[in-house]
């Protein structure tokens, strides 16, 4: 028992991010730039596609459930469509979890980057993921998903609406540490000219009674309002969305969320890197002025 004990102190703790979100969000180009990112840091991590239908990834998957099974194979062999098709593939690995587990003890990493599906039934009423992730965690994972939408989003209330609701059910739905990214913030510079509100109001999710009055009542029936304000005080009730803006293609950008996403996978406080009292302050909140956190979140994106 003693014996044990000691090796399980003594395992190398392994952690991991899901990253998630509708088609398009960027989540492929995502994965590619934030391994590259963590290898340029010093951090080796490995990216694990879990998208039996990705076929243009950019970066070199070092598990791929495609060598298990494709979507066009269950299209093919049960006369699906590309949604039934993309979750039986889904299923077909909860139930073959042993060979993703089989897979990811064959590697010479403690850190994962597991590429989803797009299909937001996956996260909001299907539990094959859910399961799988649920079975990793009790393995001794340390886990957290990553949610990326678009931020062409805020540009329209009933989008921006949309997106708090999808974002709120799949963190309930998902039950894991959750961290909300609004990806391809450098078109906010585009899109400046559009919002009703500032930056800062859709990353901390304000009071959305504002937002209400900013839609075209005249545009929607009685009951579809009615909807909205429904929603609205759902999302402000739990209190739980809010969003880190995200530019891929900036290293400051993808720093920031590097540290929001070791903070809450556990990362910053049990991994092999160097710790000292800047690493856990980095990852800490209210461990810098307002001014900077404006002049390095919000200031980047503004036109």
């Amino acid at each position: 028992m003693q014996n044990s004990l000691v090796k399980l102190r003594t395992q190398t703790p392994l952690y991991g991010q899901l990253v998630i979100g509708p088609p398009g969000a960027g989540k492929t180009s995502y994965c590619h730039k934030m391994q590259k990112f963590l290898e340029k840091i010093g951090r080796k991590a490995m990216v694990v596609n879990l998208d039996p239908a990705n076929d243009n990834m950019e970066y070199s998957s070092a598990v791929d459930i495609m060598q298990l099974i494709t979507v066009q194979d269950a299209m093919e062999q049960f006369g699906l469509g590309p949604n039934g098709a993309l979750i039986y593939c889904v299923e077909f690995l909860e139930t073959n979890f042993q060979w993703l587990l089989d897979q990811l003890k064959s590697l010479d990493s403690n850190y994962f980057i597991f590429d989803c599906p797009g299909q937001v039934e996956l996260f909001t009423h299907n539990n094959a993921l859910k399961n799988i992730f649920a079975k990793l965690e009790q393995l001794g994972y340390h886990l957290c998903t990553v949610h990326l939408v678009e931020s062409h989003y805020c540009t329209e209330p009933y989008k921006f609406i949309s997106c708090l609701l999808l974002s709120l059910h799949t963190m309930l739905q998902m039950g894991l540490p959750h961290v909300n990214v609004l990806s391809k913030a450098d078109q906010l510079k585009e899109a400046d000219s559009k919002l009703p509100f500032n930056v800062e109001y859709y990353t901390e999710v304000l009071d959305l009674s504002y937002l209400l009055e900013c839609m075209d009542t005249s545009r929607m029936g009685k009951k579809f309002k009615q909807l909205n304000e429904a929603i609205v005080s759902m999302v402000e009730d739990y209190s739980l969305v809010s969003f880190l803006l995200l530019d891929s293609n900036r290293e400051q950008s993808l720093l920031r969320l590097k540290n929001a996403i070791d903070k809450a996978n556990g990362y910053v406080y049990g991994a092999g890197e160097e710790k000292n009292i800047n690493t856990l302050l980095a990852c800490a909140v209210g461990a810098e002025t307002e001014s900077d956190r404006m002049d390095r979140d919000i200031d980047p994106y503004l036109s």
